[in-house]
């Protein structure tokens, strides 16, 4: 297994991406610690994989604050004894006419989605360097870092943003034997699309800008954060893999089979 003895903790993990990202990680041998604001989704995902014969604890944290992030790093070295990967997952969305986004809704999204990346990095960045054998970080970024929707302005800006920290971090960690990547996800199958996308126009307007003509599931960003995280990707940092469907390649749209 790719990730025996290793300790990962995962932000957001009660649901969607992040629950995925720990239950890949479980599978591949970590030891996770499985964080979200959700206590008991979140306990939810760790009686799951210990139902599968994982080993997983829950630590509860709201990734916009400082002290419940460095609790949360402390609570894994407690738990398990170190941390070798950290998966920034968590994030929120607004939806909002542009004109009518108040400044207290943009900064919601930016304190969870790039804030908290940050702070969770860092935090993590420094056990690996109090530990001395480095580690791996993969940051959640999205496609709409690079592509924008205009109802989600803050969740773009912070997207784009993350791309940005993800490549200043690689660089900055980079001597210190610590990888930082980032995934950028297409539409996948989250709960969160899924109830967007209950309105069958919108699925067929995001197939029609999907080349593979379907939408992603959760465990095809699990498994690349798992790769990330491995030493399959040791030669790998300040790059954003984007899991998309081809979505990102087209510049036209495709009719949906019916």
């Amino acid at each position: 297994m790719r990730l025996e003895g290793k300790v990962a903790v995962v932000t957001g993990a009660a649901r969607g991406l992040g629950r995925a990202c720990a239950e890949c990680m479980a599978a591949e041998g970590a030891k996770v610690v499985v964080s979200d604001v959700n206590a008991d989704a979140g306990a939810e995902v760790v009686a799951a994989i210990r139902g599968g014969g994982g080993d997983a604890t829950f630590i509860a944290c709201d990734v916009g604050d400082k002290a419940q992030v460095d609790a949360l790093i402390a609570g894994a070295v407690a738990a398990y004894g170190r941390v070798d990967s950290a998966v920034a997952n968590a994030g929120i969305v607004n939806f909002s006419d542009f004109l009518e986004l108040s400044e207290a809704d943009f900064d919601a999204v930016l304190r969870v989605n790039l804030k908290g990346v940050f702070l969770t990095g860092q935090a993590a960045a420094r056990q690996m360097v109090e530990q001395g054998t480095g580690g791996t970080i993969v940051n959640m970024s999205s496609i709409n870092a690079v592509v924008a929707i205009p109802n989600i302005v803050p969740y773009v800006t912070a997207k784009g943003g993350v791309n940005q920290l993800t490549r200043g971090m690689a660089l900055a960690l980079a001597d210190k034997g610590i990888r930082v990547n980032a995934i950028g996800p297409g539409s996948i199958a989250t709960e969160m699309v899924q109830a967007v996308l209950s309105d069958p126009e919108k699925a067929r307007g995001a197939l029609s800008r999907t080349p593979m003509g379907r939408f992603g599931e959760p465990e095809e960003i699990g498994k690349v954060a798992v790769f990330l995280a491995s030493d399959d990707s040791s030669y790998m940092t300040g790059e954003i893999v984007y899991v998309d469907g081809g979505r990102l390649a087209l510049n036209y749209t495709v009719p949906v089979k019916e």
